[in-house]
């Protein structure tokens, strides 16, 4: 008797990835759901669209009755276009990498070989949504609104937006083409109250070189944060050893405490430098 072969059990699917730092360091971090992403995307249309309306009030309002209909037209499409193409661009180049949406559903962007998001990739990834969606939806609208727009333009205008729109449900890691592109990840952001807990210490904490201070800019005291922020031992060790060798410090067996004072030491540091105009973005740019 022939016996049924036994399946094998699909591994469960986890939003859960490795995303191993230049220092070594797996931060495990926590894809963005769909929903979120779609979600992230609505709040910021809706936000953009709000501005270009009180925008286009304020403008067309002091201008003659005939010539508003027409000012409108050409506010609404220049201006959504340099809206749109700006507002993601210029939030996700910030040090938070993520657009008023994105930071209210807790994601942000971040790029998948670890290194600090560039500002070719974030542009990339905002430059292939015109491709994906706005294009053939303006080129549709425009035929639309001369009239001329036949069955066959408005099936593929909506195909094509549609097959892009779709894409992120159809790949394990949800990315979009311009994600694909630019090589990014959306991934959830988790926030604790890691300042509020370092400011409540109440050990001695230790004091740093300027040297050793110097060591690290903007992306790498981020990196920092998330590594605290997360509190996987291994990951605490890793990063521990690393700024004791470089420095050169001695261990005394506390990675976490060392971490923590580092961490604030290096804040002030970067905030004081700030103030006087010189922002370090990493540990290979110098002032």
């Amino acid at each position: 008797m022939r016996l049924p072969r036994r399946r094998r059990a699909r591994p469960p699917r986890t939003l859960k990835r490795r995303f191993v730092t230049p220092e070594g360091v797996d931060l495990q971090l926590e894809l963005g759901s769909r929903g979120a992403r779609a979600g992230a995307f609505l709040l910021d249309a809706v936000m953009m669209v709000v501005i270009l309306i009180l925008v286009t009030l304020a403008i067309v309002y002091s201008v003659p009755p005939r010539a508003k209909a027409e000012l409108a037209g050409v506010l609404w499409l220049l201006g959504f276009f340099a809206l749109r193409n700006g507002w993601f661009a210029l939030f996700e180049l910030g040090g938070r990498g993520a657009t008023p949406g994105k930071r209210l559903l807790g994601l942000r962007v971040v790029a998948r070989d670890g290194a600090r998001l560039t500002g070719g990739a974030v542009i990339a990834r905002n430059a292939m949504r015109e491709i994906e969606v706005f294009l053939p939806l303006s080129f549709l609208g425009f035929h639309t609104a001369e009239g001329s727009a036949d069955t066959f333009l408005v099936l593929f205008s909506l195909l094509w937006s549609g097959v892009f729109l779709f894409f992120p449900l159809f790949n394990r890691d949800r990315l979009r083409l311009g994600d694909l592109v630019a090589g990014t990840w959306v991934v959830r952001d988790t926030r604790g109250k890691l300042g509020h807990d370092l400011a409540a210490a109440e050990r001695p904490r230790r004091t740093f070189s300027e040297a050793a201070l110097d060591l690290y800019g903007i992306y790498e005291l981020q990196t920092l944060e998330d590594v605290l922020r997360h509190g996987r031992e291994e990951a605490i060790t890793t990063v521990a050893a690393t700024i004791r060798r470089k420095a050169g410090i001695g261990d005394n067996g506390d990675d976490r405490g060392f971490l923590e004072d580092y961490y604030a030491a290096l804040c002030v540091r970067l905030e004081r430098a700030m103030l006087l105009g010189r922002r370090r973005e990493d540990k290979h740019f110098r002032v």
